[in-house]
């Protein structure tokens, strides 16, 4: 509980610092999974900031699950490109971490390089890293990663936006059947509505609508492939 309540902390200083947006999501795995996720928090927010910078970027999210009892995980990334000049590679650098009431997630440690690519006018793009993946007291801690990332804005005026990211990585995995599986799958693709956008509503009342859905294949300690739903709602930041 003492590591949540950090994660606490760390998420109330983010929303009071630069974040860029904040989203909360409603979750229908256990309505869709009821036998493999009766359990599984029914809300989630998400901090997201990502700020650029003349040497590169950075970027971050927090997600934090609730039941009625309150907090019951906290989990959270943060990344750093590094560029020098104007090439359409940089080197990444990045750490994954969190905890739950019962259980902690490993440390992870990751490095390598990125490539982007955005259009002229920035309203679509796509992000491409390949990454050494080391992860604390694991029993086999050497890994790899690939991860994807994309944005789209389309529609009149950006109406709508399609946004997420892939992950694909090595990592050992027992389940309670005495299997294993090496390789674990991660996307979660999102597609919003920009109120902003729509004839009528001002400029600066910054709220999307839309949905997030978790693919996954040996995630998470559930073997085989779930596909989770969301309804959300997000407030971005100027």
């Amino acid at each position: 509980m003492k590591r949540l309540f950090m994660l606490a902390i760390l998420l109330t200083a983010i929303f009071c610092g630069k974040a860029q947006n904040v989203q909360l999501h409603y979750d229908f795995g256990k309505h869709l999974y009821d036998k493999d996720l009766h359990g599984r928090p029914a809300m989630t927010t998400t901090v997201e900031m990502f700020k650029p910078d003349k040497w590169g970027s950075t970027y971050f999210f927090v997600d934090m699950d609730y039941t009625s009892k309150g907090v019951a995980a906290g989990y959270w990334e943060i990344a750093r490109e590094l560029r020098f000049g104007e090439p359409p590679f940089s080197i990444h650098v990045e750490y994954n971490g969190g905890a739950s009431n019962s259980f902690s997630y490993n440390n992870c440690y990751l490095g390598g390089a990125t490539y982007t690519w955005n259009s002229p006018d920035f309203t679509k793009g796509f992000s491409l890293s390949a990454m050494y993946k080391y992860i604390q007291k694991h029993v086999s801690p050497n890994n790899f990663q690939l991860t994807g990332t994309w944005y789209l804005h389309f529609a009149k005026d950006g109406l709508c936006t399609f946004t997420g990211f892939f992950d694909w990585w090595r990592e050992q995995t027992f389940y309670e059947d005495g299997n294993h599986r090496n390789f674990i799958f991660l996307a979660e693709p999102q597609f919003w509505v920009n109120l902003n956008k729509v004839k009528g509503i001002d400029d600066n009342f910054n709220l999307s609508v839309g949905t997030e859905v978790e693919l996954s294949q040996n995630f998470g300690a559930r073997k085989g492939f779930y596909a989770i739903p969301t309804l959300a709602i997000k407030w971005t930041f100027n």
